[in-house]
Parts: C-alpha cells; structure tokens; sequence
C-alpha cells in the first residue's frame, strides 16, 4: 500500500484561528518517519493545496447569505481536495488528508463517494469528534461551515455544500458512526436524530467501556461498508492530553483510548482513507499534540506495541 499525503492548510471553517498550520506541525511531528518506520511507501504526490490567507481575501466572502461564512474559498479549495482524494483511491492508494480545520472534509468525502461509488463500493465514515459537525445554515449558531460538513455530506443543507463537486448524495447516513461526542446544538441534535446515524457519546463510552463500544462500532461497519474513511477530529481527545486544538471541549476520550480505536479500526481491514484535522499550533505544547496525531496515523495503518 502507497499512502498518499495530501495537506490542506485551511482554517476558514472555523472561528479560531491556526489550524491552517496543522499540516507543517504534523510532518514536523515526524509524519515521514514513522511511515518509514513501518514499511509504508509514501509521497506527497501534490504540492500542499494552496489556501491564500484570510487576511488577503475580499471581505465580502466572509459571510455568504445563508449564513455560511467564507463559503466561497472553501468550497475552491475542497474541489481540489476532492480530485486529489478521488484519483488517489482510483489509483489503489491511501489519500491521508492532513488538515486544516474539519471543513477540508467536504472535499474528501465528496473525493471517496465519487471514487468508491464508481467501483461499486459503499463507503461509511467514522467520525470522531467532540462536535457533530450535523448543522446546516439553519441550525448553526455560528455560521461556521467546519459544523455543518458531515452533515451537508449526507444530504442536508444548502445546495452548495449538498451538491457540491457533484449533485448526487455523498454519503448515505445510515453508513456513518460517531465515537467521542460530547458538544451538540439543539438544531444539529435534532437532525442527527432524524438523519438516523449512529452515535456513541462520551457518556454511551462511560456505560459500555471502550472495549466494547470499539467492538460495536467494529460491527456495525462489517455489516454495512466495504471501505472505511475515519475522519479524526483531534479535538476528541480530552484537552489534558491535546491542547492543541481548534475547540477545547473538557471530558474527552483519553491518548491511550483513541489509540486503541485506531489499532482496532486497522484490524478491520476496513479503513481506505483518513483526515486527520484540527490540529491548531498555536494553542500547543511543544508540538506534543501534532506528536500525538502522528502516532494515531501509525495505528492506523498498522502499528502495534509488540
């Protein structure tokens, strides 16, 4: 297997800033050689996707009018992103998406629909995250396009997330899993409710353990997918351990938790692509945060103890 990076320095999604330099700490953190180290090929294959800073745009993208702010630039850099990630997998390569803020997402997931459903494939989504990401403009509080990604993916939204790079459906929600959330707006709750994902909160985690919801969660793709996207919000993990993050969210899963998820979603034999986003320099600890990312890749993609 050749893994195909492809870095996305985008950070337009979100209120906070930073995260657009996520990428450069990621490969700082040792990204290469911890490949190298498993006997994974690897290139970049791209040049990192070029993103203008938000201080050169016009400020007239800020806000578009369904509240969806820098709907513009995003949606100009995610159709990048897509043709990347979709001729990767059509390639029979893993495309590893280091972000940027989670909005680069539109752009992978739309990249894998396009490529797994043109080989007969059905694609589900691990999503691991203390948020939803299932807002739509009319739900958002904030206008912030990073929460409403997953759920503009499954179909609900405005045409230009839903129909986005192509006008067909990206990902059928009975096919996508939550683990690790904890943060949810009324309106998305309601709707993720409706859409009828599976959700395992911090709280359902508390109740079965981790072990077994890692089991559950394990089931429930072998019954329903043939290829796997796990799309890693790093802010999942409780801010003691990642402080590095977009949005600090108290009571998460632990370092050591979500290296057992990604060693047991490597097990399944499932996973075909990944993002790993979120990752925010400037609110880190000598880099241990993109340090820690780095070690979750290598699980998943195969690194055990012993």
């Amino acid at each position: 297997m050749k893994v195909r990076i492809i870095e996305m320095p985008l950070d337009y999604g979100a209120s906070r800033r930073g995260a657009d330099m996520g990428p450069s700490a990621i490969r700082l953190a040792g990204l290469r050689d911890k490949l190298s180290s498993l006997g994974i090929e690897s290139d970049d294959l791209y040049p990192p996707i070029s993103v203008p800073p938000q201080e050169y745009i016009d400020p007239a993208s800020e806000m578009h009018k369904d509240n969806a702010k820098h709907l513009g630039p995003i949606l100009d850099s995610c159709s990048q992103l897509a043709s990347h990630v979709e001729s990767v997998l059509r390639a029979g390569d893993f495309p590893l998406v280091l972000g940027g803020d989670h909005s680069i997402s539109l752009g992978s997931l739309a990249g894998i629909s396009a490529a797994h459903t043109a080989n007969g494939r059905r694609p589900g989504v691990l999503w691991v995250d203390a948020h939803g990401d299932f807002n739509t403009t009319d739900t958002s509080p904030s206008g912030n396009i990073h929460g409403m990604i997953l759920a503009a993916s499954c179909g609900f939204g405005i045409p230009e997330l839903t129909d986005f790079y192509n006008r067909e459906r990206k990902i059928d929600p009975a096919n996508v899993c939550y683990v690790g959330v904890r943060d949810l707006d009324p309106g998305e709750r309601a709707l993720m409710k409706k859409a009828n994902v599976r959700v395992f909160t911090i709280s359902d985690i508390d109740r079965l353990g981790i072990a077994q919801t890692i089991s559950e969660i394990s089931r429930f793709f072998r019954e329903r997918a043939d290829a796997v996207h796990v799309s890693f919000d790093i802010d999942a993990i409780d801010p003691r351990f990642a402080p590095g993050v977009g949005i600090e969210v108290p009571g998460g899963l632990t370092y050591r938790e979500v290296l057992f998820l990604m060693e047991e979603m490597s097990r399944t034999g499932l996973v075909a692509s990944a993002d790993m986003v979120e990752v925010n320099p400037i609110h880190d600890l000598r880099n241990d945060t993109a340090t820690m990312a780095v070690n979750l890749i290598g699980r998943l993609l195969g690194e055990t103890v012993f």
